[in-house]
């Protein structure tokens, strides 16, 4: 098993944490990342562009003029795309752009995304991350101590709980900085999930932080074969 430090908020190593070879240290998987990605924008689109055809505008279908004798080029209609409001020819309408992964695929690439990020040396697992309050300040402080300030940070969280909640109400006005919090807290009881984890976020930052309790969390979702 791979070996990683866990900090403290001062930086300062308080233990090392073993990593589960087959979820954070795989070959990356850049077809599959590029297929969750793709998906991901893909099913952000809404869809609802939409533009009227020659049918569809309003005007009359009368033939503006003669066909001879006027000395201008023939027309059939004041609807057409080649005029003055006229219909729009191959315009957007709506349509449902979102795509879909088989769960496999899905799971393979967050092991992929995550093993980048550890490969690279841009994972950093801390012992715990929680706040009393929201302070934007607080949280500056943190990022400057790991000289984390003006790249791109996502600090993924595991629970829905009033202390980590507060960090991410804290992260909301740093730039180039997010925070998720990777839960379900309306699943049955000794259900565990990692919703909100997702490929798009761990690639588009350049630094991941992880909790201790969020790697453990990590590891038994995507650990368990189903």
């Amino acid at each position: 098993m791979a070996e990683i430090k866990v900090l403290d908020l001062s930086g300062r190593q308080v233990g090392d944490m073993s990593l589960r070879d087959d979820i954070f240290n795989v070959t990356p998987n850049k077809d599959l990342l590029f297929r969750y990605i793709d998906m991901q924008l893909a099913n952000r689109r809404q869809g609802t562009a939409c533009t009227k055809t020659r049918a569809e505008v309003s005007g009359t279908g009368k033939k503006p003029f003669p066909q001879k004798h006027t000395g201008r080029a023939r027309q059939g209609t004041l609807r057409g795309p080649h005029q003055r409001h006229g219909g729009v020819a191959f315009g957007p309408k709506p349509r449902d752009w979102s795509k879909k992964l088989n769960k496999k695929m899905k799971r393979d690439a967050l092991k992929s995304a995550l093993s980048v990020r550890f490969q690279e040396g841009n994972l950093i697992v801390l012992e715990d991350l929680t706040m009393k309050a929201p302070k934007t300040k607080e949280l500056k402080g943190i990022m400057d101590t790991f000289e984390l300030t003006g790249l791109k940070t996502l600090f993924v969280l595991p629970y829905k709980k009033m202390a980590y909640e507060n960090v991410l109400k804290s992260g909301k006005n740093l730039p180039k900085t997010k925070v998720i919090i990777a839960d379900n807290p309306g699943l049955p009881e000794g259900e565990v999930c990692i919703d909100g984890l997702n490929v798009f976020d761990i690639i588009n930052h350049e630094k991941l932080i992880l909790t201790k309790g969020m790697v453990t969390k990590i590891e038994e979702v995507l650990g368990n074969v189903r």
